[in-house]
C-alpha cells in the first residue's frame, strides 16, 4: 500500500511539474525550426529585392550630385525635371515593393516635377531623405543579404572541394587564410556554420532596418491629403456592391426562367398523369416520362446555378486543380503553370476562378487564337494570375461586359488588373489579388 501511494505521489509531482510527452516537445522544436528558416528565407529575399532599388537609388543619388554641381553653369537646371521624375518613379517602385512584402505603403498626392515647386514640397524632401538612406545603408544591407548565403554555402561545403583547389589558394570567404590539412579544411566549415547562425539570427532584423526608411518617409504623412485614396476606396466599394447586385440578378433570372419553369412543367405533367392513369394508362406513362425529363433538366440547371455561385471544384481539388480543369476544358489549346503553395481566402480563389473562366471564354469566342498560356503564382501574400493568347488582339479593358465584370470582381478585393492587347496580338491579361481578403 505504501509503495502504491509513493508511486501515485511521484506521478502527481511529475504532472504538476508540467512534464510533456516526448512527441510534443519534438513537434514544438520542429515548428520553431521551420518558423526560423522561413523567416530567414523571407528576409534574404527582401534584402535581395531591396538591393535592386538601392542600386537604382545610388545611381539617382549620383545623378543628383552631378545635377547640383552643373547647376552652377545652368546645365543642371535643364536636367532637374527629368531627375525629379526619376526620383518619384523610384519612390513609387519602392512603395510597391514594400507593399508586396508587408502592409501597404499609402502614397501621398503626386509631387511636382518642376524645380521651383519641388524645392518647397514636403513629399519631395521626404523622398530625398529616403534616397540618401536607401542608397547608403539600404545598399550595404542588401549586399550583406546577398553575400551571407553565398559565404555560408562556400565555407560550409569547403571540405568537399578543398582537395581540388590549387596549393596555397585562399580557404575562407573572407579572403584570408589557406588550408594545408584536413583539420584546417574542417575549421573553415565551422566558419560556414557561423555564417548560417548569423543568417538565422540577424537577417530578419536587417530586412526590417532596410525597409524602415521607406515605410517611414515614403508613406503619406499626417499632413497629406488622403482624399484620393478615400475616393478610390469609395469607388471600389460601389463597384463591389454593383457587382454583387448584378450577380444576384443573374442568379434570380437563372432560377426564374430556367429551373422554376421546369418545375412548374413537372407539376402540371404529374397532375395530368394522375387524372389520366385510370382511363388512359399509356398516355399517363408518356406524361410521366416527360415530367421525368423536365425534372432532370431542372436539376441540371440548378447544378449550373450552384456552380456559378461558388464552384465546388475549389473545395474538392483546390485552386490549382480548379484552374487546371478550366484550362483542360478550354476550346483553345491551353498550357497552364500553377504554383500557389498556400490556400487563399475562399472569395479570392472564387474570383481567380471566375476571372480565368471569363478570360478563356473570351479567348475562345473572340480572339481567334491558336494557343493560350495561363500562369498563377502565390508570393508574399499576393495571388498573381497571367493569361496570354496569340490571337488578333485589340481587346480593351472596358470594351465588353465580360472584361468589365472581371474588373469589378478584382476591384472588390482591392486588387489590380492590367490588359495589354495591341492590334495583331498577343493579348496579356494580368490580375493581382491579395490572398487574405
Amino acid at each position: 500500500m505504501a509503495v502504491q501511494q509513493d508511486a501515485a505521489a511521484d506521478a502527481a509531482v511529475s504532472h504538476a511539474a508540467g512534464d510533456r510527452p516526448e512527441g510534443l516537445e519534438d513537434e514544438s522544436l520542429k515548428e520553431i525550426v521551420v518558423r526560423t528558416l522561413g523567416a530567414a528565407g523571407t528576409a534574404i529575399a527582401q534584402l535581395a529585392s531591396g538591393l535592386n532599388t538601392a542600386l537604382l537609388a545610388l545611381l539617382v543619388l549620383l545623378w543628383l550630385a552631378v545635377t547640383a554641381v552643373t547647376s552652377v553653369v545652368g546645365v543642371g537646371l535643364l536636367m532637374a525635371p527629368a531627375l525629379l521624375r526619376a526620383l518619384h518613379a523610384l519612390a513609387g517602385r519602392e512603395r510597391d515593393r514594400l507593399g508586396r512584402r508587408g502592409p501597404e505603403v499609402v502614397a501621398p498626392q503626386p509631387p511636382p516635377t518642376r524645380l521651383r515647386p519641388a524645392l518647397v514640397d514636403a513629399t519631395t524632401r521626404r523622398e530625398l531623405r529616403w534616397l540618401v538612406r536607401h542608397a547608403t545603408l539600404g545598399f550595404l544591407l542588401g549586399l550583406l543579404g546577398v553575400y551571407l548565403p553565398i559565404a555560408a554555402v562556400r565555407d560550409t561545403a569547403f571540405p568537399l572541394y578543398w582537395p581540388f583547389l590549387p596549393k596555397g589558394a585562399t580557404a575562407t570567404s573572407l579572403a584570408v587564410g589557406s588550408a594545408h590539412s584536413w583539420p584546417a579544411a574542417l575549421a573553415v566549415t565551422l566558419l560556414g556554420v557561423g555564417w548560417i547562425a548569423i543568417i538565422l539570427g540577424l537577417t530578419p532584423g536587417m530586412a526590417r532596418l532596410q525597409a524602415r526608411p521607406g515605410r517611414g518617409l515614403l508613406a503619406a504623412g499626417p499632413e497629406a491629403d488622403l482624399s484620393l485614396r478615400v475616393a478610390e476606396l469609395t469607388a471600389t466599394r460601389a463597384a463591389a456592391l454593383d457587382a454583387h447586385a448584378t450577380e444576384l440578378r443573374r442568379i434570380e433570372r437563372s432560377l426564374h426562367d430556367g429551373a422554376q419553369n421546369r418545375l412548374v412543367s413537372v407539376t402540371v405533367l404529374v397532375g395530368a398523369a394522375r387524372r389520366m392513369v385510370a382511363r388512359d394508362p399509356a398516355g399517363a406513362d408518356e406524361l410521366l416520362e416527360r415530367a421525368q425529363s423536365a425534372a432532370e433538366q431542372a436539376l441540371a440547371e440548378l447544378r449550373t446555378v450552384a456552380r456559378g455561385i461558388l464552384p465546388p471544384v475549389l473545395a474538392d481539388r483546390g485552386l490549382a486543380g480548379a484552374l487546371s480543369g478550366l484550362a483542360a476544358d478550354c476550346a483553345v489549346p491551353c498550357r497552364i503553370d500553377v504554383d500557389v503553395p498556400e490556400r487563399c481566402a475562399a472569395s479570392v480563389e472564387a474570383t481567380a476562378y471566375f476571372v480565368l473562366a471569363e478570360a478563356l471564354t473570351n479567348i475562345a469566342k473572340h480572339s481567334g487564337a491558336g494557343q493560350a498560356t495561363v500562369t498563377a503564382r502565390g508570393r508574399d501574400g499576393r495571388l498573381l494570375l497571367r493569361v496570354e493568347d496569340d490571337g488578333r488582339g485589340g481587346a480593351e479593358a472596358d470594351g465588353g461586359t465580360g472584361l468589365t465584370g472581371i474588373h469589378r470582381r478584382v476591384a472588390a478585393h482591392d486588387g489590380s488588373l492590367s490588359l495589354v492587347s495591341p492590334p495583331g496580338g498577343p493579348t496579356v491579361l494580368k490580375v493581382d489579388l491579395p490572398c487574405g481578403s
